[in-house]
């Protein structure tokens, strides 16, 4: 492998390690270089964070606190029941709060959960929960007490992991003969037509386009036999995968090869599109910088919306601090009273987004329809919303009336 690094993030904390006041001054930070992998086309980083330091039992992120994700489940679990066989053998790797599982029988259906204090919360729902870290010992485990799997499911997982060989080939061990693989992770082509360089942090170790998957599949003897394009998280991908071997994989669907086609016109497999992309991130900070320090300078109270692993790359590699943005405003209780990794901006509940807020940036900007519907009456009395996404922007009442949503309609760069 020859990785060529072509974005330098600077120095970043755990994303998602907001903090008490009294854990600032040890807090973890590494070097976030992104870099491009010429022999398999792989968009990965340059050092990779420990598990332990970002999966455990203070993680906070819960996927069912948000109606769009457990909608999204709602209709994903539907749509993969259709190609499955009765009472179907499942396994999610990487469960969280159980946002997925919730939907099939807990008889049949098993979860792996490194943060234990999801995996408690799924056993308690009925759910066989293996809090360890997914590899080939641990999947040999699972075929030894239940069987093969019918299906193989993550969301948001795969990217994770650094040993992408030892993780598929663990998947490809526990996947019966005819069984399939589907998993989701934020798309490639759509971070650098989005510019959403956010997607990067600890947790994603890699952000995949479909070229690298195939080749990186192919190696343990998976094959891609279709591509979703997806709009939640900012954009991703759902591959849906099988043996080599399967009649599943006779079939590939026209989507495999379109996605392709589609990613060597953006040029997603030569170094050159992603020097390009390195410079667009750095002319977004100026301008988000330029618009905080003008919201600062006519006496705007500016907070963030949203406690979000996304806005933590944003507010480190940007500098922005409390001066800034006064605080951050969330739904989930675990952040609440703590302050945002790194830069250390206190965050409140979502009570705090009152009537003395003038400004809010999109920190969850990936959920952006759902604010943009919760917050009517912010926009009503002349808030504002400000987004870097895909460039940074000032978004009032009269432009969200006419708000045409980002699309997964292709555009050269």
């Amino acid at each position: 492998m020859t990785k060529q690094t072509f974005l330098d993030l600077g120095w970043q904390p755990i994303a998602n390690g907001f903090i008490p006041k009294e854990g600032q001054e040890n807090e973890f930070s590494f070097n976030l270089q992104v870099a491009f992998d010429d022999e398999t086309c792989l968009v990965t980083q340059q050092e990779y964070v420990a598990p332990e330091k970002m999966f455990h039992e203070d993680y906070a992120y819960r996927g069912s606190m948000s109606l769009t994700m457990v909608d999204h489940f709602q209709k994903t679990a539907k749509l993969l029941s259709g190609s499955l066989p009765s009472s179907p053998r499942v396994l999610e790797i990487g469960s969280n709060d159980g946002v997925f599982l919730n939907n099939w029988d807990t008889d049949n259906t098993y979860a792996v959960e490194p943060c234990s204090n999801f995996a408690e919360e799924t056993n308690a729902l009925g759910y066989k929960t293996y809090s360890r870290f997914w590899n080939r010992d641990l999947s040999k485990d699972i075929v030894a007490e239940h069987g093969s799997m019918d299906l193989v499911f993550a969301a948001n997982c795969m990217c994770h992991i650094p040993d992408l060989k030892e993780t598929f080939g663990a998947v490809a061990n526990v996947l019966s003969d005819e069984g399939l693989f589907v998993f989701e992770d934020p798309s490639l082509a759509r971070m650098i037509n989005l510019n959403s360089y956010d997607q990067i942090y600890d947790e994603h170790a890699h952000i995949f386009s479909v070229i690298a998957l195939k080749n990186e599949l192919e190696r343990v003897g998976l094959s891609i036999i279709k591509v979703d394009n997806l709009a939640v998280h900012g954009g991703s991908n759902r591959i849906w995968a099988a043996k080599t071997t399967s009649e599943r994989a006779k079939y590939i669907h026209s989507s495999v090869d379109e996605n392709i086609t589609y990613e060597k016109l953006l040029g997603l497999d030569n170094i050159a599109v992603f020097d390009k992309f390195s410079s667009r991130v750095a002319q977004s900070k100026q301008d988000l910088l330029d618009v905080l320090y003008r919201c600062k300078d006519n006496d705007q109270k500016v907070i963030s919306y949203g406690a979000t692993s996304k806005s933590t790359t944003v507010f480190n590699y940007c500098e922005i601090n409390d001066n800034l943005i006064e605080y951050i405003t969330d739904t989930t209780i675990a952040k609440q009273g703590k302050f945002s990794p790194g830069v250390h901006i206190p965050v409140y509940s979502d009570k705090m987004f009152d009537k003395t807020v003038d400004v809010a940036f999109l920190g969850a900007w990936n959920f952006k329809k759902e604010i943009f519907e919760k917050e009517k009456d912010f926009l009503a009395r002349g808030g504002v919303f400000i987004t870097h996404i895909p460039e940074v922007k000032v978004i009032n009442q009269e432009e969200i009336r006419n708000y045409v949503d980002i699309k997964t309609n292709r555009s050269k760069i």
